[in-house]
């Protein structure tokens, strides 16, 4: 028996005794510390598309990342490149309409492969936004040749007009009509990464069809929507997960703007401290709690593996040539005027009937957490969305969503709600990780029988290295009745100190 399984053992043997024990002195029985995250379900490969499942499972291997951050990326990217291009109707006779643009978000600690794992699967996207570039910037070249050509056209006008204005005006007239200017190339666009909601309003009126925004590190894009006057940022990026609706900006100074269209889907990652912290503002009445956060449908978070293995092979070239041609031909997709409407065939439209009955009568039946309702509501776009995206990526000629389309799209809603589970958890459930910590030091007798926050600090233990981190952590350690605190009168500042339950430190 390893040195772990004797003190798991010790301390459950503790715990028997003492939960048998009457009260001692006053001091109540503690009661277990909750959880600190629900389990949530491994990723399965068959989850994702035939044609890019190889290239996706070869990152994470290669990587020795969980398979979550790449596929996410993956798919969140190809969203991306069909926007609003192509919408589904799911139901077959309303005329609702889904535009499949998702947003994704990957949640893992620092040094678990987050950003290699998205900057893997987005490659093919960043390669599409090179090959655009440079295909701009030589168009841009000849049209700055034709503007300039334009120019001294109509200068040399100007000189032969006022040559002969007083023989012939009115050919002086005709002479000095504006010369019409070539208009300038868009530039096909596909990943942005830092820009202004201005900005971004500017580049989605030449790319109307949308495109991705990613950040790496997503929290301080959160955080800074959520500073004062920043209402119009969250406004505009509510609306951008739409994908269908038009949007207008009003400035002094540069006018108005309308941008047709707002279609946006956004990747990112985040640190499980900082998301965390950002639900229990979000479900709160904070500045979040306007359903920005819940629209990351596509959020995981994964258990990573304390075990590692060095791998060191060739990335799989057909695999990765396999996915590089669904990016290219997704990308290629052209639109006259109106999207391309899927349905769903028959078969599929049985199947998504009978789920979203299921699932409208789950959401309404007040037995979940609000802010999990919120999160799942979006689910009414991600199944049908992502149905889309699957028959897109590996039926394109079909023109119909099947039912194995749909039933991996459902596979993937229950494989999503363990993530989102877990994630709202942080909304009901403390932060226990500095407790156990704390708690594993009171068992041992390092701190006797009384202490305050300011002791613990001076110990720099992980996760306790403040007083205030220290303060957290008394406080839910007192909150089931394993200390008690009091404020200690000294003449100046009171201090708080917490005073040890004997059945803690083994003394009962």
């Amino acid at each position: 028996m390893n040195a772990y399984a004797s003190t798991e053992r010790l301390e459950a043997v503790r715990d028997s005794i003492n939960s048998a024990l009457p009260l001692l002195d006053g001091w109540p029985i503690p009661a277990p510390l909750p959880e600190a995250l629900p389990p949530v379900a491994a990723f399965d490969p068959d989850l994702l598309p035939e044609e890019i499942r190889e290239w996706v499972m070869d990152i994470a291997h290669r990587m020795q990342a969980p398979a979550d951050f790449a596929a996410v990326g993956a798919i969140t990217a190809l969203s991306s490149l069909i926007g609003a291009r192509a919408v589904v109707q799911p139901k077959a006779k309303d005329d609702w309409r889904v535009v499949p643009n998702l947003w994704g978000l990957i949640i893992g600690s620092p040094g678990v492969m987050k950003s290699p794992a998205l900057a893997e699967s987005l490659r093919p996207l960043n390669k599409l936004e090179a090959d655009a570039r440079e295909v701009w910037e030589a168009e841009h070249e000849a049209w700055q040749l034709d503007a300039k050509v334009a120019e001294m056209q109509t200068e040399a006008n100007a000189r032969e007009a006022k040559g002969c204005v007083v023989k012939d005006p009115a050919k002086a007239r005709d002479l000095l009509r504006p010369i019409e200017l070539p208009v300038s190339p868009p530039e096909r666009r596909f990943i942005v990464n830092d820009a202004t909601v201005e900005k971004l309003g500017e580049l989605m009126g030449a790319n109307p069809w949308g495109f991705l925004a990613y950040r790496d590190e997503i929290y301080g894009l959160l955080k800074s929507m959520d500073r004062e006057g920043q209402e119009g940022a969250r406004a505009f990026y509510l609306q951008g997960y739409d994908g269908n609706q038009s949007y207008t900006f009003d400035r002094i100074g540069r006018g108005t703007v309308r941008v047709e269209r707002v279609c946006l889907a956004m990747l990112g990652g985040i640190q499980p401290g900082r998301i965390q912290s950002y639900v229990r503002d979000a479900v709160s009445g904070g500045s979040g709690d306007d359903g920005l956060l819940q629209r990351f449908a596509l959020t995981v978070w994964p258990d990573v593996s304390g075990s590692f293995k060095n791998v060191d092979v060739w990335p799989d070239t057909h695999a990765k040539q396999r996915a590089r041609d669904v990016f290219e031909r997704l990308a290629g997709i052209s639109v006259e005027g109106e999207p391309t409407v899927w349905r769903f065939d028959d078969a599929s439209q049985s199947i998504f009937n009978e789920w979203r009955e299921e699932f409208e009568t789950e959401i309404r039946g007040g037995d979940l957490h609000p802010a999990l309702v919120a999160h799942l509501s979006k689910y009414r776009k991600l199944i049908p969305a992502l149905a889309l995206i699957f028959a897109m990526i590996d039926a394109p000629e079909a023109g119909v969503i099947e039912d194995r389309h749909l039933m991996r799209s459902l596979a993937w809603g229950d494989y999503l709600r363990t993530h989102a589970e877990r994630l709202y958890s942080a909304a009901v459930t403390p932060e226990t990780g500095a407790a156990r910590s704390l708690l594993t030091k009171l068992r041992g007798g390092v701190l006797g029988a009384s202490f305050t926050p300011r002791e613990v600090a001076r110990k720099c233990w992980a996760g306790l290295g403040t007083s205030e981190a220290a303060r957290k952590a008394a406080d839910i350690l007192t909150d089931y009745d394993y200390l008690q605190r009091e404020i200690v009168q000294t003449g100046g500042r009171p201090s708080e100190q917490y005073t040890v339950n004997p059945r803690v430190r083994g003394t009962a």
